[in-house]
């Protein structure tokens, strides 16, 4: 038996092989699951960072309700999921936000949140429904104007 002390040599190989590997959409095709697995993880040590990626990538991944309190400044503005600081305390102190590790950060923060990226694509597309309102009246105003025409028309013929 492999747990037995002191039987540190296998003789034999693993008895049942993966032959394919886990896929953590495969049944779940949720939107959180697809938000889950297109989120960047920076601001965090290249070990943090594979740890992260470890839980993506095995549906372990939990993201927050609510914002946690950070460990700095002490106020609820932690919003990534197994971080202890938040972005502007981690940013300014140089450190991991997960462990809190003063080593090498692999990605640094974004400066531009990704809410500015969203609200951008809303103002467009309600910019464009706007737009596409107006060319839908002003065609209406027309088919209308054409419509008036075509009956004054009939009229005169008809006189």
């Amino acid at each position: 038996m492999s747990s037995q002390k002191g039987n540190v040599a296998r003789s034999r190989p693993q008895r049942h092989q993966n032959t394919f590997s886990f896929k953590n959409d495969k049944f779940d095709k949720s939107v959180q699951t697809k938000k889950i697995n297109a989120k960047l993880h920076d601001g965090v040590c290249q070990r943090c960072k594979e740890v992260l990626e470890w839980r993506v990538k095995y549906s372990k991944y939990k993201p927050l309700s609510k914002p946690k309190k950070c460990v700095k400044c002490l106020q609820k503005t932690v919003k990534d999921s197994y971080h202890i600081m938040c972005r502007p305390c981690a940013c300014e102190l140089e450190v991991c936000a997960k462990c809190g590790k003063k080593e090498d950060i692999v990605t640094l923060f974004n400066k531009e949140p990704e809410k500015t990226e969203n609200t951008e694509n809303n103002v467009r597309s309600k910019y464009r429904r706007s737009c596409s309102k107006n060319e839908e009246k002003s065609d209406e105003d027309l088919d209308f104007d054409i419509d008036l025409d075509d009956s004054e028309d009939d009229n005169q013929t008809s006189e």
